[in-house]
């Protein structure tokens, strides 16, 4: 990328604290990325190989829990690698793959989740014309077309970032390469950059937001209209993780890059960060897993067929 630049890398600060803090910090993170990569890998791998589970409904789960590994990973082992360096240090080009890739999973993932609950909405209110209008082709499409605006984004957001002036200093106050530490660094005049920034990602997260909202309005009036309690309960139950799962994303990311005063809460948004960098990839394989009988029963029949695979193995 050419752009007047004296900056050939960037120093992550982190979250300070001494060796005793850091300690604990590894352990967490390395924890909670373990889990991710188990919950996310094994959803997709169950995914996979359960006939029962070959539907659209999820085939985008399998492809949330895809971003969710990837988003996760673009982020988390650095961050490890970086608790026990004297100084997190990432060269030019390395901080701005990072920044690339983590806009693209986590546009791609704004998008999947409203295709998830324009699939819900179709499923609950038009449960008859759902294998019409939810078709494969329709679902490969939808997929397809998060990741293209994922890229689309990744694209304009790193190029615009990246193509700045960094005069000096280089020290990022975050634990990755994101884009409000960077801008605060640039020499460069970066309203332009800002107003990209809150038009671009506001209307991707109010408009994919809005497309949920709108979804799940429909969704509750259907199911305020059935008549009896244990019907109602089995409609609800069958979208209640996927609103879970969709208000601790966007509100997180509301919070990050939707709102003017971010830049001026730095220390504030670093924590946030850590929730929808490492926590919420973490919960969404258990959110859509324990809430979910066809997952429960899926995770039953793997269990059987691996007892009777060992079964016969010892005979």
């Amino acid at each position: 990328m050419a752009n007047l630049t004296c900056v050939s890398e960037f120093v992550l600060l982190g979250f300070g604290g001494g060796s005793g803090t850091r300690t604990v910090l590894f352990l967490v993170f390395l924890a909670l990325y373990a889990a991710t990569m188990v919950g996310n890998c094994g959803m997709i791998l169950l995914i996979g190989v359960d006939a029962h589970l070959r539907t659209p409904m999820y085939a985008f789960l399998q492809s949330l829990s895809l971003l969710d590994a990837c988003y996760s990973s673009t982020i988390v082992p650095r961050a490890l690698a970086d608790f026990w360096a004297p100084q997190g240090t990432v060269s030019f080009r390395g901080c701005a793959a990072q920044f690339f890739f983590l806009s693209f999973f986590g546009t791609a993932e704004a998008f999947l989740l409203a295709a998830m609950a324009y699939d819900r909405f179709v499923a609950i209110c038009c449960p008859l014309l759902y294998s019409v209008r939810v078709s494969r082709q329709l679902c490969a499409r939808l997929v397809l077309g998060s990741y293209s605006w994922g890229a689309l984004n990744a694209v304009t957001q790193t190029t615009m970032t990246f193509t700045l002036s960094f005069c000096g200093p280089n020290e990022v106050n975050g634990f990755f390469c994101d884009v409000l530490p960077l801008l605060s660094l640039s020499c460069s005049d970066t309203s332009v950059n800002q107003l990209v920034l809150l038009g671009v990602c506001g209307s991707i997260i109010v408009g994919t937001f809005l497309v949920v909202l709108a979804s799940y309005l429909c969704i509750i009036s259907a199911i305020l209209q059935i008549r009896t309690a244990q019907g109602r309960h089995k409609a609800f139950s069958t979208c209640a993780s996927h609103l879970t799962g969709v208000c601790l994303f966007f509100g997180t990311v509301f919070f990050m890059y939707a709102q003017p005063s971010a830049q001026s809460s730095m220390e504030q948004s670093k924590v946030v960060s850590v929730f929808y960098t490492v926590v919420i990839p973490m919960l969404n394989p258990l959110i859509y897993s324990l809430r979910n009988s066809d997952v429960r029963r899926a995770l039953s029949r793997a269990k059987h067929s691996l007892s009777r695979s060992d079964r016969a193995v010892v005979s």
